[in-house]
C-alpha cells in the first residue's frame, strides 16, 4: 500500500463513522482492517446502505472487512516455565514473516523478517526495535538483527525517514532516533568493518530528516519542523507534519480538541509530536504539567532527543572517517561537539541537580523533571559533577520498590507515576554503570527484574510496563489496556539476567 492511501483518505466518510462511534473499542483495529473489495465499493455500499432502518454498523464493517487477530493467548505461559525459556519462545511468536503486500493494507510490507512488540502493536515500531534488538543480541539471533537494521534503511530509502511504525498512517511522523544505534550494535556483534559505511546512505538521509528547515533559521525565526536554531548550533524537537487527529486514535483525539479549528489543528499537532516522543503521554509535554489538554510538545526541546542526535551526529562522523571522506567527519564532528556543549551547559538546571528538557523559545529548563535526565549519562556527555548529582537525584526520588519511575507526577497518563518502563531502566542502568554508581544501577536493575517475575508467575505474560510503585500489581493509565508481549521488556530482562544473574525463576 502507498504511503498516502491511508484510511481516512480511503474510506472516508465509513472511517468518520467508525471510528467516531467506537464500534470496535480499540480506534487502531479498524486502521489495521484489510478491506475484501476495493475501497470505493465498499463506501458507495456503505451510502446506499447507511440511513436504512435496520443498518447495523459493526456488521457492515465485519461484513467488508478482516479485522485483525490477536495473539495474546500465544503471549502467555503457566508462569512455570523459566522466563529465559519464556522469552526465547517469544521471539518466535513476535516474529514476523517478510511481509506480503496486500492491496489497500495499511500495512507497509517489509522485505524481511522483523519482531513485533506484541499485543495490539501488530506491526514495528521504531524506538522499540532497539532495545530487542539488545536481547535478540544477547539470544544470539544476529540474523533478525541484520534483518531489521536492512528493513528501516528499506523504510528510509522508501519513505525518506523511519516512520513510527510500518503503517501507511503513521508516515507524517517518526520515533527517537535509534538507527544509529542499530546500526552499532549491529557493527559491534557481526564484527565487520564495512557496516558503518554500508548505511551511512541511511544514516545521512536519517540526519537530513531531523535536520530538515535549518538553512531557513535566522534569529527572527528559529525553528522550523524539528530543528530549532540555538545560538551557533541547532536543537531538536519533536513535530508531526500532519495537524488531523491521529487515526489510530481518532474519537479520543476529536474529543479533547478544543472547538475552534485552528487552536484544535495545533492540538492535535502536538498531540501528534507527543506519538512521535515515544512517550505517548507524560507531564513532560503539558503546560500545567498536569492535564492532557494544555499539551504543547512542539514548545519542548527535549534533552533524550538531542542525546540521541548527538549520537546520530558521532556515529556520521565515524562512517564518514571510514568512507575516507575527511570534510564531512570534520563536518559532523563540529556539529556533536557544539551539541555536546548546548547539553552540558543549556539542559543541565544547576539548581535541580538535573538534566531538563528545554521551553521555547527561551531555551529555559523546564521544572517537570524525567528519567530523560538520564540520557546524558547513557551517553556519557555529563561531567563527572554533573554525573554525581543526577545519580544521587536517581537513587534518592525515582527508586522505588520496583525500579526507576518514569516522573514525579501522577497524571493518569502511562509515562508518568506509578509506572516503569523497560527502555528507561536500561537506559538509567547503564548511564550510571558508566560513572562507577554500579551499587546504585544494580539496586534499581534488581528490583526491575524481581518486579517483572512477579508479574510473569501470577499472570504468565512479560508486559509493556509496570507499576513500579506497587511491585507485582499490573500498571494502568494511557489510552489502552497494558499490553502483552511484549518485545523490549523480554529483551532488557533479558540483557539484565545475562548480566547480573537469574532472580528466582
Amino acid at each position: 500500500m502507498s504511503r498516502n492511501d491511508t484510511p481516512d483518505k480511503l474510506y472516508s466518510p465509513l472511517f468518520q463513522a467508525v471510528q467516531d462511534s467506537q464500534i470496535l473499542g480499540d480506534s487502531k483495529t479498524f486502521v489495521d482492517a484489510i478491506p475484501k473489495v476495493e475501497p470505493a465499493n465498499i463506501v458507495a455500499e456503505y451510502l446506499r446502505q447507511q440511513h436504512q432502518p435496520e443498518f447495523d454498523l459493526r456488521q457492515f464493517v465485519e461484513l467488508h472487512f478482516t479485522l485483525p487477530e490477536s495473539d495474546d493467548r500465544r503471549l502467555h505461559s503457566d508462569g512455570r516455565i523459566p522466563v529465559r525459556e519464556h522469552i526465547e519462545q517469544l521471539w518466535d511468536i513476535l516474529t514476523r514473516a517478510q511481509d506480503d503486500v496486500q492491496p489497500h493494507d495499511s500495512l507497509l510490507a517489509l522485505p524481511r523478517p522483523y519482531i513485533v512488540p506484541g499485543g495490539r502493536f501488530r506491526e514495528v515500531y521504531y524506538w522499540d526495535s532497539y532495545f530487542t534488538m539488545l536481547g535478540l543480541a544477547e539470544s544470539g539471533r544476529l540474523d533478525m538483527i541484520e534483518n531489521m537494521v536492512a528493513n528501516f534503511a528499506w523504510l528510509i530509502d522508501q519513505v525518506g525517514f523511519i516512520p513510527n511504525g510500518n503503517r501507511s498512517y503513521y508516515c507524517t511522523r517518526s520515533q527517537p532516533p535509534f538507527f544509529a544505534l542499530m546500526v552499532e550494535l549491529l557493527a559491534r556483534n557481526l564484527d565487520e568493518s564495512d557496516v558503518h559505511t554500508r548505511y551511512l546512505p541511511q544514516l545521512r538521509r536519517e540526519y537530513e530528516f531531523w535536520m530538515s528547515g535549518a538553512e531557513t533559521l535566522d534569529r527572527t525565526n528559529p525553528t522550523c519542523r524539528r530543528v530549532v536554531l540555538a545560538g551557533d548550533g541547532y536543537l531538536n524537537r519533536y513535530w508531526d507534519d500532519a495537524c488531523s487527529p491521529r487515526q489510530e486514535s481518532h474519537a479520543e483525539d476529536r474529543e479533547l480538541a478544543p472547538e475552534d479549528p485552528q487552536a484544535a489543528a495545533e492540538m492535535y499537532r502536538d498531540i501528534r509530536a507527543g506519538a512521535e516522543s515515544g512517550w505517548d503521554y507524560s507531564s513532560r509535554w503539558f503546560a500545567d504539567g498536569m492535564n492532557m489538554d494544555t499539551i504543547q510538545t512542539t514548545e519542548v526541546v527535549p534533552v533524550d532527543l538531542n542525546c540521541l542526535m548527538y549520537k546520530l551526529e558521532t556515529v556520521l562522523a565515524t562512517a564518514c572517517q571510514q568512507a575516507g571522506d575527511g570534510v564531512q567527519q570534520r563536518f559532523y564532528e563540529n556539529r556533536a561537539a557544539t551539541r555536546k556543549q548546548a547539553i552540558q551547559t543549556l539542559f543541565f538546571d544547576a539548581d535541580a541537580g538535573f538534566f531538563a528538557d528545554l521551553s521555547l523559545p527561551e531555551l529555559h529548563c523546564k521544572p517537570g523533571l524525567s528519567l530523560a535526565g538520564a540520557y546524558p549519562l547513557f551517553f556519557e556527555l555529563a561531567s563527572p559533577e554533573q554525573a554525581a548529582a543526577v545519580a544521587s537525584h536517581i537513587h534518592a526520588r525515582y527508586l522505588k520498590a520496583g525500579g526507576w519511575v518514569t516522573t514525579l507526577v501522577d497524571t493518569g497518563q502511562q509515562w508518568d507515576s506509578p509506572n516503569g518502563w523497560a527502555p528507561l531502566q536500561w537506559i538509567v542502568y547503564r548511564g550510571l554503570s558508566h560513572y562507577g554508581y554500579s551499587e546504585e544501577a544494580q539496586t534499581g536493575a534488581r528490583r526491575w527484574m524481581d518486579n517483572n517475575l512477579k508479574i510473569y508467575q501470577s499472570t504468565g505474560a512479560l508486559v509493556e510496563k509496570y507499576n513500579v510503585e506497587q511491585p507485582g500489581v499490573l500498571a494502568g493509565g494511557g489510552e489502552y489496556e497494558v499490553q502483552d508481549g511484549f518485545g523490549w521488556t523480554n529483551a532488557v530482562l533479558l540483557c539484565l539476567l545475562g548480566e547480573l544473574g537469574e532472580l528466582g525463576n
